[in-house]
């Protein structure tokens, strides 16, 4: 597994615990200014704004650090908002936050700590779910659950629902179980451990909860089994054609355990009335060597200020910005 894994750039690297700011445009479109922002955290991977208010996801809580615009570097001490669930295993370690629109509430992803329960189901306390963290009190609660492995998350620009990409469970053959887009409803059940999409029942789960399989939400949109998706973010600025407004920008990490390999691209998902509107449709590509070999693997997906799209690469080892070309 884990020679296959390296192949497929899947290898794991200890985490720097910094974050570093890009500012500001060359000529060439690369960043003006690359400075570390913030250091001494434990494996950070979600960040939101809120006002003054700057919030970093650890692997294990969630953090709250001043700030002021404009500001190069953070080394005020921060105060611990919100636990999140960690511990020695802690599997899908990555924590993203999202701020709700008025500013009183984040939202953190949290994966599982297994595949599809084998480690326990006591290790998946307050896992594979999505946490809402009062940010006036500091109170966390599960928003939805039954969720593998959530990350990416945005509000969609026509409905203004909370909408995530999943990662699902693995070891059921090349097409099977399919990673999805959905819309997140509050006290929402997705079936992880028990079914996937929605009815579909794993016999491999030991303890089986027929019960929670009955009202296992139905996913909104599948996006292929083991792509992957990571990122994902909404377009809401005005740079790309206008068929890009209000549709979903998805960075899928791509398969290591399948043949052939999926994933690795950027697709984008159209929207139309707040719903997906037609198939996916490839965006970035080139991640992937003849051979199979990975040159890269996108991870997060944001949107600049100017409207170009933001790709974090974690193998190749980059972030590439895609922006309409200025006409000569």
């Amino acid at each position: 597994m884990k020679e296959v894994m390296k192949k497929a750039g899947s290898g794991t690297r200890p985490s720097a615990n910094r974050i570093t700011l890009l500012r500001g445009l060359n000529a060439d479109g690369s960043a003006a200014m690359k400075k570390v922002f913030m250091t001494g955290l434990n494996s950070p991977f979600g960040m939101a704004l809120v006002g003054n208010d700057f919030y970093v996801a650890d692997t294990d809580a969630v953090r709250r650090f001043p700030y002021k615009e404009d500001q190069v570097e953070i080394s005020a001490a921060g105060a611990k908002v919100a636990d999140l669930p960690a511990g020695t295993l802690n599997h899908h370690w990555t924590k993203n936050i999202i701020a709700s629109p008025d500013g009183k509430f984040l939202y953190a992803t949290v994966g599982s700590n297994s595949n599809v329960g084998e480690n326990g189901l006591d290790q998946e306390e307050h896992r594979a779910c999505i946490v809402q963290v009062d940010l006036s009190t500091g109170k966390s609660r599960v928003y939805a659950s039954g969720i593998r492995n959530p990350n990416g998350m945005g509000w969609q620009p026509q409905s203004g629902q909370l909408w995530t990409v999943v990662n699902e469970r693995d070891e059921l053959g090349n097409d099977l179980v399919p990673d999805y887009l959905t819309s997140v409803k509050e006290g929402g059940f997705y079936g992880w451990p028990y079914s996937y999409y929605g009815p579909h029942v794993d016999a491999r789960v030991n303890e089986q909860r027929p019960d929670l399989v009955a009202k296992a939400v139905v996913p909104d949109y599948a996006l292929g089994s083991h792509t992957a998706p990571l990122g994902m973010a909404f377009y809401n600025g005005r740079q790309f054609p206008a068929e890009y407004a209000s549709g979903a920008f998805i960075g899928m990490h791509g398969s290591w355990n399948r043949k052939p390999q999926s994933g690795y691209k950027v697709v984008f998902v159209p929207f139309a009335g707040g719903k997906p509107n037609g198939l996916p449709k490839d965006f970035l590509t080139g991640f992937l060597s003849a051979e199979g070999d990975a040159y890269g693997r996108p991870v997060g997906v944001v949107v600049a200020r100017d409207g170009a799209l933001l790709v974090a690469d974690d193998v190749g080892n980059v972030v590439w910005r895609v922006a309409v070309k200025p006409q000569e």
